[in-house]
C-alpha cells in the first residue's frame, strides 16, 4: 500500500447554520487540493451537536452529502466526518428515525456511511436518535478504515480490531473540554490495544447551551506514539503520512493480536 496522507480539521462549528459550515468547509478543501488523501472533519461539522433532528435532518440524497461527493470529485480527495440524517427527505406523518450518520465519500464516488451506536444519553443524544447497528468497513486506496463516532470511543469492544480487520481507525467527535482527560487517554489506548493507527478529530468553541470544547485532534501510531496534533483551543489542520509497510513490521514482531480473546456483538 501507498502511504495515506490524512489531514485532520480542528474547527468551530457555527450553530444549526448548514450553509456557513459549508462554506468554511470548502475553502479548506480547496487549500489541500493535490496535498492530502483524506480529510477529516468533526462529528455533526455542518449543524453542531444539535438535538432538534426534525429540522435538520437530511437523507443521503439531501443538499449536505450531494455538495460533499461533488467536491471530493471535484478537488480529488476523500471526506470524513457526520452530519444529522433520515431515510428520506419526505417526512412521514409519524416521527421517523433520525442518526448522527458518520460518512467517507471517495473522489472515484464511493459512499460509505455509519449511525452511531452508542448515543450519548446524558445529553439527550438517546432520546432524539437512533443507534446503529453495523460498523462497515471502509476500503480506500488499499487501507481499511473503520470510522465512528465521539461516545464511540469509550467502548473498546466496539472497535475492537478482530485479526488485523483494519489498518486506521477513526474518531469524529463533539468532544467538551470538561472531559479532554479522558479523550487523550482512550484514544492513544484504542491505537494501542488495536495495533492500528488512531485518529481523533474533535471542534472547539461553545455550542448553543455553552458546553465548551477545546479540541485535542491528534493521530497516534500502533504503538502509541503521536503523529499530529493541532494545537488546543486554535482552528487549523494537521497533516502528516501514515505507512503501511512500518504497521505491518510491527504486527509481524508483536502478534498480539493472535492472543485476543474471542468474542460476539450482540
Amino acid at each position: 500500500m501507498n502511504p495515506l496522507k490524512i489531514a485532520l480539521w480542528q474547527t468551530d462549528i457555527a450553530w444549526e447554520d448548514k450553509t456557513m459550515n459549508l462554506q468554511r468547509l470548502r475553502q479548506r478543501i480547496a487549500s489541500l487540493q493535490g496535498k492530502a488523501d483524506l480529510l477529516v472533519m468533526p462529528e455533526t461539522f455542518s449543524t453542531g451537536f444539535s438535538m432538534r433532528p426534525d429540522a435538520l435532518a437530511e437523507s443521503i440524497e439531501g443538499e449536505t452529502i450531494r455538495t460533499l461527493a461533488g467536491w471530493a470529485r471535484d478537488y480529488g480527495l476523500a471526506l470524513a466526518g457526520s452530519y444529522i440524517a433520515c431515510e428520506t427527505e419526505a417526512h412521514a406523518p409519524a416521527r421517523p428515525p433520525y442518526y448522527n450518520r458518520a460518512f467517507f465519500l471517495t473522489p472515484e464516488g464511493e459512499a460509505y456511511f455509519y449511525d452511531k451506536r452508542h448515543l450519548f444519553r446524558m445529553g439527550g443524544e438517546a432520546d432524539a436518535y437512533t443507534p446503529g447497528s453495523t460498523r462497515p468497513l471502509v476500503c480506500y486506496r488499499g487501507w481499511k478504515i473503520l470510522l465512528l463516532v465521539c461516545y464511540d470511543l469509550r467502548f473498546p469492544v466496539w472497535s475492537r480490531n478482530r485479526h488485523n480487520e483494519y489498518d486506521l481507525l477513526l474518531y469524529v467527535a463533539n468532544w467538551p473540554s470538561s472531559r479532554r482527560m479522558v479523550w487523550d487517554a482512550l484514544l492513544k489506548a484504542r491505537a494501542i490495544e488495536n495495533i492500528s493507527y488512531a485518529c481523533g478529530v474533535n471542534r472547539i468553541g461553545k455550542d448553543y447551551q455553552g458546553t465548551a470544547h477545546d479540541g485535542g485532534t491528534s493521530a497516534y501510531s500502533f504503538k502509541g506514539e503521536q503523529l499530529a496534533q493541532v494545537p488546543d483551543g486554535e482552528e487549523g489542520i494537521a497533516t502528516f503520512a501514515l505507512d503501511a509497510d512500518a504497521l505491518q513490521r510491527f504486527r509481524q514482531r508483536f502478534p498480539a493480536w493472535m492472543d485476543a480473546d474471542a468474542f460476539s456483538l450482540a
